[in-house]
């Protein structure tokens, strides 16, 4: 049976049930029963084999438009594909390629089923945004929206209708190097941002504006241990329920379509074939309707990990954990049959995950139209739009993060200085592009020299100082780092001289962050920390533009370094939003989502964690309390630090009762000044600590937080609501709950910088 064909048994159905119930006066038929309904329509006419193909990610292989494949890998994908046996691609992009495989599926298999497109999507297509752990320090939950958008829209012009992001894995630990791909360490702040990108990504499914989002990796990727990807993860239930899965169900309230699973084993069970985690908890009682794909080969992963003996065995633990398609492993399309036919697996599971696959489809509206994504003028007018430019100029301001300015040495003055600009990547256009960004072509950002170059009335003089990365290695753009070319420190030295002011860019190329990118040193790589140095020597007024994609430690650099400036990579927009920035014509207003250490040996280090049994002791002499002999506990920049160039006061924090009940509130407020005469904009953030609790509880933890702009000396009451859900947690009643008793509240502009007060929950 053709396309055409099934289109028209689900017209009969639709037609068929309207007649049942004419007789009503309303027809009480919703949009979902009726895709539910064809959805099993559907089903009813697969063949075993043709549900399992439905479940079966091949990633793209051939040129689709050039000769047919004679043999090898590329051979059976394709026999494969007119076969029915392909659910979905992935890594196919372009609409000639998507329109040529999409063709084949609809025109040339039985029954016509179109395909999923999948796409890394993580920041951008062509245009690029921040990375999104940039993003998240802009605190700017609209901006991060808008941001996915726009990737969304692109993504969609090239035929592409499914991104596997956002990702909302929490990390404490900055080695990790997908750090740069997720929204920081906190459960509140990374779940009010995975909201605001999957609302981004999905927007209105009736159009090609938008694609699927997948919720990853589900769960606790990030508490990797030593930061080293893919790593085993051990975690308590009560550290995964408070704090990893609160984003991932963010994401299930606001209607994700879609999740992935992880590479890592949680707790000695690989996430792929972990049923607690996919049955119990996702389908289960958050009731996900959507499908659960598994990350690149993690099936068959599951044979190195030694919980499966082989691929068989991996296929038949996976599908009955839940995992419903099968990314790259080529366990599912080989083994399900035959697991089926031996009872391993039963034809009711195999049912339930090509429900969920057949039930995106019609959501997407690729039944009735399988080449909506595939319009090659609507590509060409999409790609690289203004708007798109504007926006991500917009995100990539307001995610600058300024951590240290002394002697308002910040903003620059726009005439009549002498600047110097120092470092290989101050002149780097495809650095500021990050990792993740696999659809964007190189050289294509906008660098920190050309974007001061558009402020003319100063004297620019720019010398690389030395290379950051010195070439890439033929295997996943992996970079090589400059650790012994110092050729070019002598002329960085000579400009500074002479120079009123030195900004110097510094820090990881944009492919030292991501996927298999962890560092064991999160210093200044190379040479850097030298020239950094050199150069302080003859000019200490030295600006510090930070680029990186997890938090670095530069103790040095904090404590000698008058301005610092931490810009990320920040994308296609990269040089004019730093360059704003550093003139002054945008006012920074970000925040960090993550702990920066003094040292790596402090890491993980994160601002909610819990208090000890020895926190501090009393003996100015003593050594037996919870610390460091040779480094201080504190980091070097807490969460949600960042400055303005408006000088911010808060007073004045009052609570209108200093107890609530059951169902009942308190309202906490505080006065904000702008002290200065810069309008600018400040995140108040409100911080709770539950003092005692049925599980230990962290010394505060983010619960609120509020943009607000003000004008040159303007104040404002700024008031929030603490409710139980404010207060509630999992508890050692493994449920989520409000305790009574003691707590405090703390408003600030960060979490070291709080004005606090106490109050009472009681029951």
């Amino acid at each position: 049976m053709k396309y055409k064909q099934i289109k028209y048994s689900l017209t009969l159905l639709v037609l068929f049930t309207l007649a049942c119930n004419s007789s009503k006066k309303i027809i009480n038929i919703s949009q979902l029963q009726l895709i539910d309904k064809k959805v099993d329509s559907v089903i009813s006419l697969m063949t075993l084999d043709e549900k399992i193909g439905q479940l079966n990610q091949y990633n793209g292989f051939w040129d689709v438009t050039g000769p047919i494949p004679k043999d090898g890998q590329a051979a059976k994908k394709y026999e494969d594909l007119k076969k029915g046996l392909v659910g979905s691609m992935l890594n196919v992009k372009g609409v000639k390629d998507v329109y040529a495989l999409q063709k084949i599926a609809v025109e040339q298999t039985r029954l016509g089923i179109p395909l999923l497109f999948g796409f890394d999507v993580v920041h951008g297509y062509k245009t690029i945004s921040p990375i999104p752990l940039a993003e998240a320090a802009s605190w700017d939950l609209e901006a991060i929206k808008k941001s996915a958008e726009i990737a969304a829209e692109e993504a969609g012009a090239v035929g592409i209708n499914w991104t596997f992001a956002p990702m909302v894995d929490i990390s404490r630990d900055a080695r990790w190097g997908r750090s740069m791909e997720g929204a920081g360490e906190d459960p509140f702040l990374g779940s009010k941002i995975a909201r605001a990108r999957v609302n981004g990504f999905q927007g209105d499914l009736s159009t090609n504006k938008n694609i699927l989002a997948c919720a990853k990796h589900f769960a606790g990727y990030g508490f990797a241990e030593a930061g080293r990807d893919y790593n085993s993860v051990i975690i308590s239930d009560e550290i995964l329920h408070n704090v990893v899965l609160p984003p991932f169900k963010a994401t299930v309230d606001v209607g994700v379509k879609t999740f992935m699973n992880s590479f890592n084993e949680l707790n000695g069970i690989p996430a792929t074939g972990n049923k607690y985690l996919q049955r119990d908890i996702l389908k289960g009682d958050w009731n996900f309707e959507g499908l659960i794909v598994s990350d690149w080969g993690s099936i068959n992963e599951m044979i190195p990990h030694g919980y499966a003996k082989d691929s068989k065995q991996a296929a038949e633990i996976a599908i009955n954990a839940g995992s419903d398609m099968d990314m790259e492993s080529y366990a599912y399309v080989e083994h399900l049959k035959t697991l089926v036919k031996e009872g391993k697996v039963k034809e009711s599971i195999i049912d339930d995950a090509v429900r969920r696959i057949i039930k995106v489809k019609f959501e997407l509206g690729l039944f009735d139209n399988p080449y909506k994504y595939c319009d090659e003028a609507y590509e060409k007018a999409t790609l690289g739009k203004a708007e798109f430019h504007e926006g991500v100029l917009d995100i990539a301001k307001k995610s600058i993060v300024l951590l240290k300015n002394e002697s308002n040495l910040l903003p620059l003055n726009k005439s009549g200085q002498k600047i110097a600009l120092i470092g290989a990547l101050a002149n780097d256009k495809t650095s500021p592009l990050g990792s993740w960004r696999i659809g964007a072509d190189d050289n294509t950002a906008i660098s920190v020299l050309e974007g001061m170059q558009k402020y003319p009335n100063n004297q620019l003089s720019f010398a690389k100082g030395a290379d950051v990365a010195v070439g890439r290695t033929q295997f996943m753009w992996e970079t090589k780092i400059n650790t012994e070319d110092k050729s070019g420190f002598a002329e960085a030295i000579e400009i500074a001289k002479k120079a009123d002011v030195v900004v110097m860019v510094l820090g990881e190329h944009g492919l030292q962050s991501g996927e298999g990118r962890s560092r064991s040193d999160i210093g200044l790589p190379g040479v850097q920390q030298e020239l950094l140095e050199e150069v302080y020597k003859v000019n200490p007024k030295i600006v510090l533009v930070l680029n990186n994609g997890r938090p670095l430690a530069f103790p040095w650099a904090a404590s000698h370094i008058p301005a610092i400036v931490e810009a990320w990579q920040l994308g296609t927009q990269s040089g004019n939003a730093i360059a704003q920035v550093l003139y002054g014509d945008y006012n920074p207003s970000g925040k960090l989502p993550m702990t920066f250490p003094r040292d790596i040996g402090q890491v993980p280090i994160y601002y909610n964690h819990k208090n000890t049994g020895r926190p501090i002791m009393n003996e100015p002499e003593s050594v037996f309390w919870s610390h460091y002999i040779d480094e201080k506990n504190t980091p070097l920049y807490a969460f949600g630090h960042g400055l303005s160039y408006s000088k911010f006061e808060y007073s004045n924090l009052k609570l209108s009762s200093n107890s609530f009940s059951i169902n009942g509130m308190i309202q906490v407020s505080v006065v904000l000044k702008n002290n200065s005469a810069i309008a600018g904009k400040e995140v108040v953030q409100l911080y709770i600590r539950d003092l005692i609790g049925s599980f230990t509880r962290p010394v505060k933890e983010l619960k609120g937080f509020e943009l607000v702009e003000l004008q040159p000396y303007e104040s404002k009451l700024i008031t929030f609501v603490i409710d139980e859900k404010m207060i509630e947690f999992y508890t050692a009643n493994h449920k989520w709950e409000p305790e009574a008793g003691d707590f405090k509240v703390f408003i600030g502009g960060s979490s070291d910088n709080t004005l606090e007060a106490d109050f009472q929950y009681n029951k």
